[in-house]
């Protein structure tokens, strides 16, 4: 009988370890909408087990020895739409499941997936695509950070946070993005694009699903600004079933985010809510009683609000059309300064911050709203129109200048030579209160309000004629905007390191002008592909009227006393054609020659900012290895300067003709999965490598009577302009958790115009940023997130401008859950 129950007993073992030691395994391969690029990094998984794995640089995954029994295996991937299926796994089967995905993004045309994750496609241009999962990855809310995985993208950091981006592309310069068009869902998102371009409002990183940079002849579709690209930020948007999220960080400096939607689709109505909330202490250290601990604010807090409505024909009606309201709200109070640092002070002390600047602060309110319709009448022919308005209102309050014994001086001036304005310099520190000028700080209330508003449509259309596939798009946009200066100056006095106002100035007697921008602008795309070959051509038309009217300084009242007025009209044709050759689908070749252009501002007798680009380019994709390389020249027949008190001048923002100057580049990124032939293994490693190079420099010498630049030279190279760039990313992925690696190179850079060896006091520093995060999926609606910022702690002089010296952020940590349902 004790034998039997052994037998019984070992019978049932071996019969379990049989089950459970099945060779039964699932494999399959995960491709995009399209059916033609394959998707890396997605995580596929079967529910409530720990089964499961990330796919290959091919697409392909597989899972082994599973047990026999139902599951529910999942296909999910950031910014993608989740999928579930219900499967049967059956003893020694291979078990195929291919899958295809959507994405969650409605983005612009064509783009490429920055790193290869996505593949390519015939875009004969230069476009990259950072992905929502890329975006997730460091869980960045600094813009020129996120940005540094692009080839060709300039930098200027200012504030350490990224509140104030100073943002270009090959070489355009990089003054507050005055040389780019920076949209949001394709919609001009500059606070006044043609008449007031200076990014003092740019959308929140943080509560952004996607970013597209496009680059190269196919940015003629986007203007009004051509030469160097066009950057789309692009919003969450509206999901598919009932979902959501919450994610909360915190961290060094007392910084903290809050981001947290909501949303649903229906049969014929669908929405989503959204707000992201940031704020920090601030990391700089304030001269004063008590060092930080008297009551002045060094910090920031944002709170941003966006909502999306949309109505939708039924999913079988002949004739598809919708209608999507998007409603958004921001608003900022950000004790920032323009007053930087002397050298000396800096090398004691670069996180350290003037007494003089403790009433700095910005605050800023923008509002936007668009009514988008769309109607597809057929696979080949849809039109998509838009109507928009967005309002800023903004207050940067800040020391401008300081009296000393009846003299004025710029604070700009004073910490370019400080012992040449002993008497003015310890006023700002607050070394000095002992004067006989009650009103020795004049602090600047740079009030200003804009507007920005038009209609915008496009039509697409697509045929076939044979052998030759036809794309053709007809854009028109009539938009106006607006500038409102309405500026006055206040005068303060220091008492014991504490400013004290002694004199509140009449509203309106600095500057009282407003600037207004009426412009047309339409544009024709044609595409012809013919095999492998591929070419694009088009042409956009921008006419525009700029008018300005200046109150003058003695009536606040605007009642015209002393009007001034001035107006300027500009009617340009922008051409651009590009190629693309396949050899095979892995390798291709492109080049492209397109006009570029910026327009002038009100004064008649400025030129529009106008070049020739070229590049030529190569794409190449398989076996988990891909990448981009491309040349680039841009040559231009006149540069527009402006005098930008953020760039470093007087403030007056009068624009005036560079002459001639040509830049030239080279871009290269490459992407490869180190363990993408390890076919059976669960990890992906991926390694990104991202390069830059760039140079340009004056064909001519004048005298730019802009502080910022001075006299210039012929031969002269342009500044605050890296020549190297270089950046790496390596990241293990596993789909229950992603550890990132992020290395980032920036050359010194001239802070003036020069050339041959670059003064000491006329440079910023090189550096190398190393950042590290970490992403643990706790549960499946549940997951941890690590960052580290700077993490060797590295410190350097990031910009020489507005005034004096400006360091970076040092080392700084940060945690948090993210939650979704």
């Amino acid at each position: 009988m004790k034998l039997n129950k052994i037998t019984i007993i070992l019978t049932t073992i071996v019969i379990s370890i049989g089950c459970f030691s099945q060779n039964s395994s699932i494999e399959g391969n995960i491709k995009q909408i399209d059916s033609i690029n394959v998707l890396s990094g997605i995580s596929v998984y079967l529910d409530k087990t720990n089964f499961g794995t990330v796919t290959k640089g091919n697409g392909s995954y597989f899972i082994e020895n599973i047990p026999i029994g139902n599951y529910t295996l999942i296909v999910s991937g950031i910014g993608h739409f989740t999928i579930k299926k219900e499967i049967l796994v059956e003893e020694n089967k291979i078990l195929v499941e291919n899958f295809i995905l959507k994405e969650t993004i409605a983005s612009l045309p064509e783009v490429t997936i920055t790193g290869g994750r996505v593949g390519i496609k015939s875009i004969p241009g230069s476009v990259h695509y950072i992905s929502p999962k890329e975006l997730q990855k460091f869980g960045y809310t600094d813009i020129n950070r996120t940005l540094n995985t692009v080839p060709g993208v300039n930098i200027q950091e200012e504030d350490g946070f990224g509140l104030f981006p100073s943002i270009g592309l090959r070489g355009t310069g990089v003054e507050r993005n005055t040389k780019i068009t920076v949209m949001e869902d394709g919609v001009l998102m500059a606070p006044a694009p043609y008449t007031a371009p200076a990014a003092y409002y740019f959308p929140t990183m943080g509560r952004l699903q996607g970013i597209e940079i496009i680059k190269g002849s196919s940015q003629i579709q986007y203007g009004p600004y051509t030469t160097g690209g066009a950057i789309n930020l692009i919003s969450t948007q509206i999901p598919n079933e009932f979902s959501g999220k919450i994610s909360v960080f915190g961290g060094s400096f007392g910084t903290k985010n809050l981001h947290a939607v909501i949303g649903n689709s229906h049969k014929n109505f669908s929405y989503m809510i959204e707000t992201f909330q940031s704020s920090s202490d601030g990391f700089k250290e304030l001269d004063g009683v008590g060092g930080r601990g008297f009551d002045a604010d060094i910090g920031f807090n944002k709170q941003d609000y966006l909502a999306k409505f949309s109505v939708h024909t039924d999913e079988e009606a002949i004739i598809q059309q919708s209608l999507t309201f998007k409603i958004g709200s921001a608003i900022g109070d950000i004790n920032e300064t323009y007053l930087g640092l002397t050298q000396e002070d800096f090398n004691d002390n670069p996180i350290r911050r003037y007494a003089g600047s403790q009433v700095d602060n910005i605050k800023t309110s923008q509002n936007q709203f668009s009514l988008g319709h769309n109607i597809r009448f057929s696979e080949q022919f849809n039109i998509t129109t838009t109507a928009y308005r967005t309002t800023f209102a903004r207050n940067w309050y800040k020391l401008d200048r300081v009296r000393s014994n009846g003299t004025t001086r710029k604070i700009s001036k004073i910490l370019d030579k400080p012992i040449d304005y002993s008497d003015v310099y310890a006023i700002v520190t607050g070394a000095n209160t002992d004067t006989a000028f009650d009103e020795a700080l004049l602090v600047k209330a740079n009030n200003r309000t804009y507007y920005s508003q038009g209609l915008q449509t496009k039509l697409k259309f697509n045929f076939k004629t044979e052998n030759f596939k036809h794309k053709v798009e007809l854009g028109l946009r009539i938009h106006e905007d607006q500038i409102d200066r309405f500026q006055w100056f206040d005068e303060y006095a220091m008492d014991n390191t504490v400013m004290q106002l002694t004199n509140a100035g009449i509203h309106g007697t600095e500057s009282n002008r407003v600037e207004t921008a009426n412009a047309i602008a339409t544009y024709l795309h044609y595409k012809l592909k013919i095999g492998k070959f591929t070419t694009t051509s088009g042409v956009r038309y921008e006419n525009i009227t700029q008018k300005r009217i200046d109150y003058g300084n003695a009536d606040p009242n605007r009642i015209g006393l002393d009007i001034s007025k001035r107006e300027n009209t500009v009617t340009v044709f922008i051409p651009g054609i590009g190629f693309d050759y396949r050899f095979n689908k892995f390798v291709s070749i492109f080049a492209g020659i397109h006009k570029g252009f910026a327009p002038p501002g009100s004064k008649d007798e400025l030129e529009p900012e106008e070049s020739i680009n070229y590049e030529l380019g190569t794409r190449y994709s398989k076996n988990g290895l891909s990448g981009q390389a491309v040349l680039f020249f841009n040559d231009y027949t006149n540069l527009l300067g402006a005098d930008l008190e953020a760039s470093g001048g007087d403030g007056t923002n009068e624009q005036f003709n560079g002459g001639a100057v040509q830049t030239k580049g080279l871009e290269f990124n490459v992407t490869y999965d180190l363990l993408f032939y390890k076919e059976e293994s669960p990890f992906n490693l991926p390694l990104t490598l991202v390069y830059t190079y760039t140079n340009a420099t004056f064909l001519n010498s004048f005298d730019s009577s802009f502080g910022g630049w001075g006299e210039v030279l012929a031969g002269d190279e342009f500044p605050y302009l890296a020549n190297h760039q270089f950046t790496v990313n390596l990241s293990l992925e596993h789909h229950k958790f992603n550890l990132n690696l992020s290395g980032n190179y920036r050359d010194e850079m001239r802070t003036a115009p020069g050339q041959g060896e670059i003064n000491f006091d006329e440079k910023t520093d090189a550096y190398f940023v190393i950042d590290m995060s970490a992403n643990y999926n706790l549960h499946k609606n549940l997951s941890f997130f690590a960052n580290t910022t700077n993490l060797t702690n590295q410190q350097y002089i990031v910009a020489r401008r507005p005034a004096g010296l400006r360091p970076n952020m040092p080392r700084a940590f940060n945690i948090g859950l993210k939650a979704r349902f």
